[in-house]
């Protein structure tokens, strides 16, 4: 019998809709896991519900919960998967072999929250979306409208467009003129690009709340510019029937000369200083991460270019508007202190100053990037230990043509991705489905994938239901076709109610799609009228 048998799994520790809420409030540090995949967390999910889809679980969790004794509450739709345990019990089942030691399933799923009267959420990132919108409202945010917008770079007035996203998501689609200066940046680089205090600078993004949090750290630092924050973004000016940039290439220059920063780092730490934003040193640091108690997050904040050029010991890099605007991608632990940096000592303060008005204990280590901490300084620290998987067989593309008769190919990419170009014969399906999905067990089964550690996650799940030859394929349509294999697209298969890994919404709003593109934007604005008295009190603005 398989050991994912009902009967061979221990009961997990459950925890009911009333009480997580009480959790969630008692001010211990918590995280709340959506173990889901993403498409299915995108419909309904609970306002701090971070999403941890299980065919990924494994890779993600370390990092969004560092330390293994944080109390972590996971949950599903709810209910079991024929014989097998629900993606809630086995995604326990899986942290609790990780080393987390307090683990508990939520009673009833999402399902079981809105039964207890507790609101569930559409979209992602919601925190950091409510976030924009709440800032708008107290700070009165200026904004322009993509019309007006339109008309001013028609009539060659004096402004400039600043799109406060990263690079790869500006070259999607941007407006005309605009230059790539993501958000995280604005304080340091904004005034090389607007050097005349009677310029206008105008901050875009593809929707609301980059455009309003960048804007409002312009205005907050006390920029001489006028700054506008463009309204709707991208899709406001896509619905106007305005048209778009795509590929475009003009991004942010070089940091200011040093006889620039004095005065940066003034005007950024008086911002700092209104919002109550602490400083710590390096050795502070380090006591913080010899604390088994509390998690501490270390994130620097400058640009991926220069995080990959050096950082400190153990930090994680969250570009500075993405770890407001995507809070929840970088850190689940609620309760948890985050302490940033930088090279320079101008963008972690301000980032600082607005993950504390998102309720979050943010600190700025005063010495940045050049902070003299240990190699190997949190090793001690109660941590999840590296992730050991099985290694697997890899199947190269000549070796596809060569495999055994009766050989299952299971496609375990994206189903965007299946749809778009998949072998022939070769079935999708994602990590949770492979408990259901029929197979022969006295045959191999060769998963193909985009990554070998995601194979080996699923991997798991076929061993565990017996199977014993297991391979990994880690091809491309492209490489399928220059070796001849036989390569079929299906834009219908699987259907939209089996894609559960895509939140159609969100993403048809950059294909075209007008009514997604009104669909976000509704959702975005009328998040302030769906949180709840709690939800509303965990920001302090």
């Amino acid at each position: 019998m398989s050991d994912t048998s009902m009967a061979t799994w221990a009961p997990e520790l459950r925890v009911g809709a009333q009480e997580l809420k009480s959790w969630l409030r008692d001010g211990g540090e918590i995280a709340v896991l959506d173990v889901r995949e993403h498409g299915r967390y995108g419909e309904a999910h609970l306002f701090f519900g971070v999403t941890a889809p299980y065919s990924r679980l494994e890779l993600d969790a370390r990092r969004l919960v560092p330390r293994l004794s944080t109390r972590v509450v996971v949950y599903d739709e709810g209910g079991a998967v024929g014989s097998q345990p629900a993606v809630a019990e086995r995604a326990a089942r899986r942290l609790r072999d990780m080393g987390y030691g307090a683990v508990f399933v939520l009673d009833g799923g999402a399902a079981g929250w809105a039964d207890a009267g507790f609101g569930l959420f559409a979209g992602v990132n919601v925190p950091s979306k409510t976030f924009g919108e709440l800032a708008e409202l107290s700070f009165h945010t200026p904004r322009l409208s993509a019309r007006d917008l339109a008309a001013k770079l028609e009539a060659q007035a004096d402004l400039v467009v600043l799109d406060g996203r990263p690079v790869e998501e500006y070259r999607k689609m941007s407006i005309p003129t605009a230059t790539c200066c993501p958000n995280g940046e604005l304080a340091l680089r904004a005034e090389l690009l607007a050097p005349d205090p009677a310029t206008t600078i105008v901050i875009n993004c593809a929707g609301r709340t980059r455009s309003i949090i960048g804007a409002q750290n312009l205005i907050d630092m006390g920029i001489a510019n006028p700054v506008f924050a463009l309204e709707n973004g991208t899709q406001g000016w896509y619905l106007d029937d305005l048209t778009l940039d795509h590929g475009a290439d003009r991004l942010y220059p070089p940091p200011p000369p040093e006889a620039a920063l004095p005065a940066l780092r003034a005007r950024a730490r008086a911002f700092a200083d209104r919002w109550a934003v602490p400083f710590v040193c390096a050795a502070e640091l380090e006591r913080f991460r010899e604390d088994h108690d509390r998690t501490t997050y270390l994130f620097d904040v400058r640009t991926p270019e220069e995080y990959a050029a050096g950082s400190l010991p153990g930090a994680v890099n969250a570009p500075g508007g993405q770890l407001v605007q995507a809070t929840d991608q970088y850190a689940a632990t609620r309760g948890a202190r985050m302490v940033l940096f930088d090279g320079e000592g101008v963008r972690a303060p301000v980032i600082a100053a607005r993950m504390r008005q998102m309720g979050w204990d943010a600190q700025v280590l005063e010495e940045g990037v050049a902070a003299p901490l240990a190699p190997g300084a949190d090793s001690a620290r109660d941590v999840a230990p590296a992730l050991a998987l099985q290694p697997l067989e890899a199947v190269s593309v000549e070796a596809l043509a060569a495999l055994p008769p009766g050989a299952q190919l299971v496609d375990i990419r994206g189903s965007m991705a299946y749809r778009a170009g998949h072998l022939t014969g070769a079935v999708w399906s994602l990590r949770p489905l492979l408990v259901t999905l029929p197979l022969s067990s006295g045959a191999p089964v060769v998963l193909v994938a985009e990554r070998t550690e995601l194979a080996q996650l699923a991997a798991r799940e076929l061993l565990e239901r017996g199977f014993s030859d297991v391979r990994v394929h880690l091809g491309t349509p492209a490489a399928w076709r220059e070796a001849g294999l036989e390569v079929v697209a299906t834009p219908d298969l699987p259907a939209d109610e089996a894609c559960i890994d895509f939140l159609f919404f969100v993403h048809d709003r950059h294909s075209g799609n007008k009514a997604a593109a009104r669909q976000y934007l509704a959702w975005e604005t009328n998040l302030l009228a769906q949180i709840d008295g709690d939800e509303r009190a965990s920001y302090r603005i």
